[in-house]
């Protein structure tokens, strides 16, 4: 059901399922799955694609223009997964052509208020952004990320599965996998416990994961003995290698 003062570009693509509210704005060359919803006074901007049973709610700015000087027009791209929720004010831009074109938002994110989503981010499935969080350009979110409310992160920064940043931090250098990090600036502050509970990660698992950790963020080595600290002294289950490889490929420098 599309509202009668909703303003629907021709050329948009919408399943007859959608339900589009009073005085929103389709604009051209959009895509919309099947049994999403889009609120009152919204703005679905030009090259989004949305997929299905997403919900984004009253005032919600997708898709604007990259805030970036280098951009001048060009055709880039957004993508939005299955089943996310966009609340109230929220702004996702576009990508630029320098950044590979595209912004992409995975399934089930859960967007809150007022948070924004810069030119060419990349979040994982079912990533949290709380209130007023703010992700700058060419950022990457993996999977189950949750980031509390007002936290800034840098251009460039990466973020691991299952990570948890505390509310108003800033967050300037990558965090590696299924720990906790807060503070300005960010440092780290353990496992993030709770959450690989909650995600039914093993008694066993989360040991080696703390056998890991420890060996890496407190006592003293470079990145290079730690790693062959851990190769040697933890068993080498998926988590303890993909945390120790996060933090081998890291660009940035990780947080510590």
């Amino acid at each position: 059901m599309i509202h009668p003062t909703a303003i629907i570009d021709p050329s948009a693509e919408i399943d007859p399922s959608v339900v589009i509210g009073p005085y929103a704005i389709v604009k051209s060359d959009v895509c919309i799955g099947a049994g999403t919803t889009i609120g009152p006074y919204s703005i679905i901007e030009q090259y989004v694609t949305i997929g299905e049973d997403c919900q984004i709610f009253q005032y919600a700015s997708v898709g604007g223009a990259p805030q970036d000087l280098k951009f001048h027009g060009e055709k880039t791209y957004l993508t939005i997964g299955r089943g996310t929720i966009i609340r109230e004010f929220v702004t996702i831009n576009r990508g630029t052509e320098s950044g590979g074109g595209i912004t992409e938002v995975g399934e089930e994110n859960y967007l809150m208020a007022y948070t924004h989503i810069a030119h060419d981010c990349k979040t994982g499935k079912q990533v949290i952004l709380a209130n007023n969080s703010t992700l700058a350009g060419h950022i990457v979110l993996g999977d189950n990320v949750t980031v509390g409310g007002l936290v800034a992160i840098h251009q460039f920064v990466e973020i691991g599965d299952f990570a948890y940043i505390g509310g108003k931090s800033a967050v300037v250098k990558d965090i590696p996998p299924y720990v906790i990090a807060a503070g300005d600036r960010a440092t780290l502050h353990g496992l993030n416990n709770v959450g690989l509970k909650r995600h039914k990660f093993s008694k066993s698992a989360r040991k080696e994961l703390k056998k890991a950790y420890r060996i890496f963020f407190r006592i003293g080595l470079t990145v290079k003995q730690a790693s062959e600290r851990v190769k040697a002294e933890v068993e080498q289950i998926p988590e303890v290698k993909n945390f120790m490889q996060f933090i081998l490929d890291s660009n940035r420098g990780v947080t510590r």
